[in-house]
């Protein structure tokens, strides 16, 4: 289903979340962000310890240069990210995507309304799209980058906690929901 600019007449808000606003849910979403980097990295720890990150057999010049490129990175991937989000909503049929940074959350949004299809594609492409890149990537790089790599797929995962919670909460919804994502908050409407 196409976004929509106008709510259908008939729909009314069944449900509403701002997680700038609801303390409770902001904080139970990164706490499971928190268990999801846990749950990550201590079993890769086992396959390739995390001490590689930190070896200076290459030279203190290669050991710097994996966190200037690791810092660099999740900043890039932070917006890479939201532009993926974005993407999605303009391949759903949004013409103007809102973009932005609150201090704790960045994100992309639209005064568009979106089906529970689109909306749960716009959710989670960017956890997929970068979840195989990052998969990818790490397959190739030595042992001492491994973990630089592994870092980012951490946090496109673990970030990404929001967006698992809000398409497990949005699929057990009836079908004909429509989506209003403003970046940090989400309303819904439905007609039953």
């Amino acid at each position: 289903m196409k976004a929509v600019r106008e709510l259908p007449i008939g729909y009314k808000e069944i449900f509403s979340v701002n997680l700038q606003k609801d303390k409770k849910i902001a904080i139970i979403i990164n706490a499971v962000a928190i268990l999801i980097g846990v749950l990550m990295a201590v079993p890769m720890n086992f396959y390739i310890p995390i001490t590689t990150l930190f070896d200076f057999s290459q030279g203190v010049k290669n050991y710097f240069a994996r966190f200037i490129v690791l810092m660099l990175s999740m900043i890039a991937y932070l917006i890479l990210h939201e532009a993926v989000h974005g993407v999605a909503m303009k391949i759903c049929g949004t013409k103007k995507v809102k973009y932005g940074f609150t201090g704790l959350y960045a994100y992309a949004g639209s005064d568009d309304f979106y089906g529970k299809k689109s909306y749960i594609f716009i959710a989670l492409a960017p956890v997929v799209l970068w979840g195989v890149v990052l998969a990818v990537i790490n397959c190739f790089v030595s042992a001492n980058w491994f973990w630089v790599v592994y870092f980012i797929q951490i946090s496109n995962i673990s970030g990404a906690a929001g967006d698992f919670y809000v398409t497990a909460k949005f699929s057990k919804m009836p079908d004909d929901i429509l989506v209003q994502d403003c970046g940090v908050g989400m309303t819904v409407y439905s007609a039953e």
